[in-house]
Protein backbone atom coordinates (compact mmCIF):
# COMPACT_ATOMS: atom_id res chain seq x y z
CA UNK A 1 0.00 0.00 0.00
CA UNK A 2 2.87 2.38 0.82
CA UNK A 3 4.40 1.76 -2.59
CA UNK A 4 1.15 2.62 -4.36
CA UNK A 5 0.75 5.85 -2.39
CA UNK A 6 4.41 6.78 -2.99
CA UNK A 7 4.08 6.05 -6.70
CA UNK A 8 0.83 8.04 -6.92
CA UNK A 9 2.45 10.95 -5.07
CA UNK A 10 5.47 10.94 -7.40
CA UNK A 11 3.25 10.85 -10.50
CA UNK A 12 1.14 13.75 -9.21
CA UNK A 13 4.25 15.72 -8.29
CA UNK A 14 5.82 15.15 -11.73
CA UNK A 15 2.60 16.04 -13.54
CA UNK A 16 2.54 19.50 -11.94
CA UNK A 17 5.50 20.58 -14.03
CA UNK A 18 4.30 19.10 -17.34
CA UNK A 19 1.54 21.44 -18.50
CA UNK A 20 2.62 24.91 -19.42
CA UNK A 21 0.36 27.88 -19.74
CA UNK A 22 0.01 28.97 -23.34
CA UNK A 23 1.03 32.60 -23.77
CA UNK A 24 -0.77 34.33 -26.58
CA UNK A 25 1.21 36.58 -28.90
CA UNK A 26 -0.86 39.71 -29.49
CA UNK A 27 -0.44 41.77 -32.67
CA UNK A 28 -2.61 44.81 -33.23
CA UNK A 29 -2.76 47.45 -35.93
CA UNK A 30 -0.91 47.73 -39.24
CA UNK A 31 2.45 46.02 -39.51
CA UNK A 32 5.13 48.68 -40.10
CA UNK A 33 8.61 47.63 -41.22
CA UNK A 34 11.71 49.25 -42.69
CA UNK A 35 11.05 47.92 -46.20
CA UNK A 36 7.66 49.65 -46.29
CA UNK A 37 9.07 52.96 -45.04
CA UNK A 38 11.88 52.79 -47.63
CA UNK A 39 9.28 52.60 -50.41
CA UNK A 40 7.49 55.77 -49.30
CA UNK A 41 8.40 58.87 -51.31
CA UNK A 42 6.97 62.37 -51.14
CA UNK A 43 4.79 62.94 -54.20
CA UNK A 44 3.04 59.54 -54.05
CA UNK A 45 -0.75 59.46 -54.24
CA UNK A 46 -2.96 58.21 -51.41
CA UNK A 47 -3.70 55.10 -53.50
CA UNK A 48 0.02 54.32 -53.90
CA UNK A 49 0.63 54.85 -50.18
CA UNK A 50 -2.32 52.59 -49.28
CA UNK A 51 -0.88 49.91 -51.59
CA UNK A 52 2.44 49.97 -49.69
CA UNK A 53 1.25 50.59 -46.14
CA UNK A 54 -2.34 49.34 -46.20
CA UNK A 55 -5.28 51.43 -45.08
CA UNK A 56 -4.46 53.41 -41.94
CA UNK A 57 -5.77 52.30 -38.58
CA UNK A 58 -6.76 55.89 -37.86
CA UNK A 59 -7.97 58.51 -40.30
CA UNK A 60 -8.26 61.85 -38.57
CA UNK A 61 -11.87 62.97 -39.02
CA UNK A 62 -10.86 66.60 -38.54
CA UNK A 63 -7.91 66.46 -40.94
CA UNK A 64 -8.30 64.20 -44.00
CA UNK A 65 -4.69 64.93 -44.93
CA UNK A 66 -3.24 62.97 -41.99
CA UNK A 67 -3.05 59.18 -41.78
CA UNK A 68 -1.82 57.48 -38.61
CA UNK A 69 -0.46 53.95 -38.47
CA UNK A 70 0.12 52.06 -35.23
CA UNK A 71 1.44 48.57 -34.62
CA UNK A 72 1.79 46.79 -31.29
CA UNK A 73 3.43 43.41 -30.76
CA UNK A 74 3.30 41.78 -27.33
CA UNK A 75 4.84 38.47 -26.36
CA UNK A 76 3.91 38.09 -22.66
CA UNK A 77 6.92 38.23 -20.39
CA UNK A 78 9.36 38.63 -23.28
CA UNK A 79 8.71 41.59 -25.57
CA UNK A 80 6.47 44.60 -26.04
CA UNK A 81 7.01 46.68 -29.15
CA UNK A 82 5.14 49.76 -30.38
CA UNK A 83 5.61 51.38 -33.79
CA UNK A 84 3.95 54.58 -34.99
CA UNK A 85 3.91 56.45 -38.28
CA UNK A 86 2.07 59.59 -39.30
CA UNK A 87 1.74 60.50 -42.98
CA UNK A 88 0.78 63.99 -44.08
CA UNK A 89 -0.74 64.75 -47.48
CA UNK A 90 -1.21 67.89 -49.54
CA UNK A 91 -4.58 67.01 -51.01
CA UNK A 92 -4.05 63.63 -52.67
CA UNK A 93 -0.20 63.79 -52.65
CA UNK A 94 2.11 62.60 -49.84
CA UNK A 95 3.97 65.60 -48.46
CA UNK A 96 6.03 64.09 -45.64
CA UNK A 97 5.91 61.47 -42.91
CA UNK A 98 7.20 61.05 -39.37
CA UNK A 99 7.42 58.17 -36.96
CA UNK A 100 9.53 55.55 -35.27
CA UNK A 101 11.21 54.48 -38.54
CA UNK A 102 13.00 56.71 -41.05
CA UNK A 103 14.07 55.84 -44.61
CA UNK A 104 17.36 53.96 -44.62
CA UNK A 105 20.47 55.43 -46.26
CA UNK A 106 20.06 53.11 -49.28
CA UNK A 107 16.50 54.36 -49.86
CA UNK A 108 17.57 58.02 -49.57
CA UNK A 109 20.35 57.67 -52.18
CA UNK A 110 17.97 56.05 -54.75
Amino acid sequence: MTRILSLTFLILLASCSLPKVHKVIVQQGNIINQEMVDQLKPGMTKTQVAYIMGEPILKNTFDENRWDYMYTLEVPGVLRSNMRMSLFFDGEILGYFTGDLAPSDAAISN
